[in-house]
């Protein structure tokens, strides 16, 4: 069996001869993947299995030199070093030979490996299954049908790629059963090849001996592997280094067991643990940055740091700003800039969905965070993809090529790029993942990212184009005053009216009497206020004076007053201005609004065109402007569809009547 469905669908097929009535359907997932990981494990150091064994026998006495000889030994076919050991005799063969001692020996088995292999195992908590499955009287079973002959996990049979691949299908297929979001642990591979190859383009040639990758939310590490690969085809001599970090635990363990059988220095994969809150590569610089982080998901457990780090401006990772506390993505993309080197290239693509690009109003975290990657010309390229490409969901995504150093002709701009329209139908679903981008199709988007030319898919813009500034748009207060039945009522909007006939006593009695004399109160207010007839008057200081008058008795405060002429009030062009005691016009926050003036245009000239024109008394404060920035990605390519012509549309209601009449006859 070499296929990976084949092999895949076999292991996924032991969850339920084995595993049912022990497990519930959402727990086989915890026994499933690291008895794969251990069976793979087992299959590569079969080659040097016995000089292993032998080595360790030979040499057990020497424990401070023990761990370098034994590294010295396990190697592959070709001589080449695996990274890690087992040193016991047993292996998933001999195992089954004693199976009365089955539980013991696996524990002695497991115990055996290199340390690196032991935190592998540790994450997944691989002894509590065991005991479990003991109990059960299922751990024989399950490790015989891990191997059966039928199941080659021996790289001979699997490659290490088709080995990421079965991991990756078996975490989607364990995902669906158990409502879990597969799409948080790993990437379509159509997805990651098309980032990959954004995030190197002009880089295929790049010069110099080694290139460090990084991707902070790596999940099984499908992105980091694709960037190796990518690199090491163009230039073959160049060392390639990957670094990750992970927050869920069996995940990272998948994501490092990968790493590990692949060769590469697998204690570069930090978890599990959130980057946000305890970035373990704290003082590391990145060539290449790549990753799909969380969408929409809330941050609250790693507020408490970051809002230190905030604290702490630039010199932290979120000097520009937080975001809302229930979408984290923006913080991604501080972060990834963060890691970006000094007085060296580096280059960024990350995938976020459509939040991080317009959420927010001037002067919040998202737009400050935005204004701050425009201004600095981090942004190079925005390209939005197909729905329906994840399998946890079908929402549109946007990928962002991001980088220190522009070419001269992308300098101070950004290439926004459509395509939307660049997908192929899957002939079976799986989740949500309904498309999937053809190589057709990352060669039309490639080609048209490296033509960097205006087309109708394509839109090149200025930083400053996504800017603008906000202004609070002030019309001065006119009102005219008048006491009748229905402005009265009104009174009972004022909070503080409405709070003379509350009582806050806890005593029944107490609170029923306070509670009449407060609508005694207001009722007299009321009726004092009436008094004062139903006139029409268009000036506040007349109207004022006989308010005061008229509730001259009642001891009430000037707010108070002030509130009540308000409740009796209506905008009136034709009244006076209200203004302060120094004479200057008051603004009404009822028809106070703000205007969006694009940092392009004079504020001073769109105000004299776009306001005064239609209200000649406005104005606006200078010092409650702010400048906020976003890409609204849809309107930059919204095409105008006129709509049908209403001689066709009354003659497809004349047809449907028809039919419906007919319908009615028979």
């Amino acid at each position: 069996m070499t296929n990976i469905n084949e092999i895949s669908g076999f292991i996924w097929g032991i969850s339920d001869s084995v595993l049912r009535g022990a497990y519930k359907r959402n727990e086989y997932q915890k026994v499933i993947l690291p008895f794969t990981v251990l069976k793979r494990f087992d299959s590569v150091l079969e080659y040097s299995k016995k000089d292993v064994v032998d080595t360790y026998e030979s040499n057990k006495d020497k424990t401070e030199f023990l761990e370098p000889i034994l590294l010295s030994k396990a190697v592959d076919e070709h001589g080449q070093k695996l990274g890690f050991y087992n040193y016991s005799r047993f292996d998933f063969e001999t195992l089954l030979q004693d199976p009365d001692n089955i539980e013991e020996n696996i524990k002695y088995y497991i115990n055996s490996f290199s340390n690196n292999v032991a935190d592998i195992l540790e994450n997944f908590d691989i002894e509590k299954q065991i005991a479990k499955l003991s109990k059960s009287n299922l751990l024989y079973l399950l490790i015989k049908k891990f191997n059966e002959t039928s199941m080659d996990l021996s790289p001979k049979h699997i490659s290490n790629h088709d080995m990421g691949t079965i991991f990756e299908e078996l975490i989607r297929k364990f995902s669906e059963t158990s409502n879990e979001e597969a799409g948080e642990h790993f990437t379509p591979r159509d997805v990651v090849k098309l980032m990959t190859e954004l995030l190197f383009v002009g880089e295929e040639k790049t010069s110099g001996s080694i290139k460090l990758v990084y991707d902070p939310a790596c999940g099984t590490g499908g992105m980091l592997t694709s960037c190796k690969e990518f690199i090491t085809k163009n230039n073959p001599k160049m060392d390639v280094v990957l670094y990750g970090q992970e927050i869920n635990d069996e995940i990272y363990a998948i994501c490092k067991a990968d790493m590990l059988m692949k060769g590469e220095d697998a204690e570069n994969i930090k978890g599990p643990y959130s980057t946000l809150s305890n970035d373990k590569l704290k003082d590391d610089k990145f060539d290449y940055m790549i990753s799909n982080p969380p969408y929409g998901r809330d941050w609250e457990q790693d507020k408490e740091i970051v809002d230190a780090e905030v604290e702490q401006g630039f010199e932290g990772r979120f000097g520009a700003g937080v975001p809302r506390k229930s979408d984290g993505q923006l913080l991604f993309v501080q972060h990834m800039i963060s890691k970006m080197k000094t007085n060296e290239k580096s280059r960024i693509a990350v995938i976020t969905n459509g939040s991080p690009l317009f959420t927010g109003d001037a002067g919040s975290g998202e737009s400050n965070i935005r204004k701050w990657v425009f201004e600095n010309d981090y942004l190079e390229a925005l390209i939005a993809l197909p729905d329906q490409l994840f399998f946890n969901t079908g929402i549109g995504t946007y990928v962002w090529v991001l980088t220190n150093d522009k070419t001269p002709q992308r300098k101070g701009k950004v290439q926004l790029i459509d395509a939307r329209e660049e997908f192929e139908i899957m002939r079976k679903s799986l989740g949500n993942k309904r498309h999937t981008i053809s190589e057709e199709s990352i060669k039309n988007i490639i080609n048209i990212y490296k033509d960097f030319t205006e087309a109708d898919n394509v839109k090149i813009f200025y930083n400053e184009d996504f800017g603008y500034t906000k202004i609070t748009v002030e019309r001065p207060k006119q009102l005219n005053y008048q006491v009748t039945p229905e402005r009265l009522e009104n009174l009972y909007s004022y909070n503080q009216f409405k709070k003379l006939a509350e009582s806050k006593s806890k005593d029944l009695e107490v609170k029923t009497a306070e509670e009449e004399k407060g609508k005694k109160q207001q009722e007299a207010i009321k009726d004092a206020l009436l008094t004062m007839g139903n006139d029409l008057y268009k000036d506040w200081n007349t109207f004022e004076a006989k308010v005061k008058k008229a509730l001259k008795d009642f001891d009430l405060k000037p707010a108070f007053i002030r509130n009540v002429i308000e409740k009796l009030s209506e905008h009136d062009d034709t009244a006076e201005y209200v203004t302060d005691n120094k004479g200057k016009q008051k603004p009404d926050g009822n028809l106070r609004d703000t205007e969006k003036i694009p940092l392009v245009q004079n504020i001073d000239d769109y105000f004299e065109e776009e306001v005064l024109k239609y209200y000649s008394d406005a104005w606006f404060d200078d010092k409650k402007n702010k400048v906020g920035y976003e890409i609204n990605f849809t309107q930059y390519f919204y095409v105008y569809e006129p709509p049908r012509d209403l001689e066709e549309i009354e003659a497809d209601i004349s047809k449907v009547t028809a039919e419906i009449q007919e319908l009615l006859k028979d």
